[in-house]
């Protein structure tokens, strides 16, 4: 592993942990940290539990539970196809001698 890793301090559930992440992955992990954060906040306003570790597992079951939902490649698709083809049309213009 060749890849500059930074040591990052993050906080999760009130828990201090450092680890060392690759510099291409720093957003991506923040954002995440703070999405988690977030849905433990938001399941201790809504739900009843005895301690963290209840939110935690619950906000560990929702996160499970959404990268098994299947992605709608429709939705890809379509946008793809119309960027694709709003650079052809680009590309027309372009070539388009008068």
């Amino acid at each position: 592993m060749s890849e500059n890793l930074i040591p990052v301090n993050i906080v999760i559930a009130d828990r201090s942990y450092r680890l060392k992440i690759a510099t291409t992955d720093e957003e991506v992990v923040r954002k995440t940290i703070k999405t988690i954060n977030e849905k433990i906040v938001e399941y201790k306003t809504n739900f009843s539990g005895k301690d963290m570790q209840d939110y935690v597992s619950m906000v560990l079951l929702w996160f499970a539970t959404e990268m098994q939902k299947p992605t709608d490649p429709g939705w890809l698709s379509q946008e793809n196809e119309i960027e694709i083809n709003r650079m052809e049309e680009m590309i027309d213009r372009a070539l388009k001698v008068d």
